[in-house]
């Protein structure tokens, strides 16, 4: 079952109640190929090949640069476990993204250029803006889809952040996502 939009606008309290920093990751995931979803304890991050398992970004990437390669901006997918936990079934196929976090992922808390420091790793929060796909249409519902696009909330940013890797690394589940200063 979908939630409608009332369950997802009531529920903005709660996700803007997140940690707004320190906050532990969870889901770790790697997309193999096309809607295959593997979730893995660890994950390599390389500012070149983007995340190690999962070459979507070398090979399909959904924005690139002018030189045709994948935008760097879109390396790193990261979603609010709250909004998880409203959206997602078991039923239905996991969203994606590179790694859940129960953190605030406002523009607010989080502006475009913040550095984000997890495991050995360290993001730089894209000014890309995830508005959601079809799919995420077509798996969570049209109410969650037009929520996570609709302007009046662009800022609070429904459908997680985009990030590039600015530092290679490794991350593992239960590892902490910090703001540098």
């Amino acid at each position: 079952m979908t939630p409608t939009r009332d369950i997802l606008d009531r529920a903005w309290p709660q996700i803007l109640a997140a940690p707004k920093d320190g906050a532990a990751i969870s889901h770790l995931c790697i997309r193999p190929e096309r809607n295959t979803r593997r979730f893995v304890d660890e994950l390599h991050l390389s500012a070149e090949q983007g995340v190690r398992g999962d070459p979507r970004w070398l090979n399909e990437p959904w924005l690139k640069t002018e030189e045709g390669t994948g935008h760097p901006g879109i390396q790193v997918c990261v979603l609010s476990r709250r909004v998880l936990d409203l959206v997602w079934n078991y039923d239905v196929i996991f969203p994606g993204d590179t790694f859940i976090v129960d953190m605030n992922l406002t523009m607010e808390n989080l502006p475009t250029g913040t550095r984000l420091a997890v495991g050995t790793a360290v993001l730089e929060v894209s000014d890309v803006f995830n508005e959601g796909c079809v799919k995420w249409k077509a798996r969570y519902g049209v109410d969650a889809y037009d929520w996570a696009r609709d302007p009046a909330n662009r800022h609070l940013r429904p459908r997680g952040i985009l990030c590039s890797i600015v530092q290679d690394g490794l991350i593992r589940t239960g590892d902490r996502l910090f703001k540098q200063q």
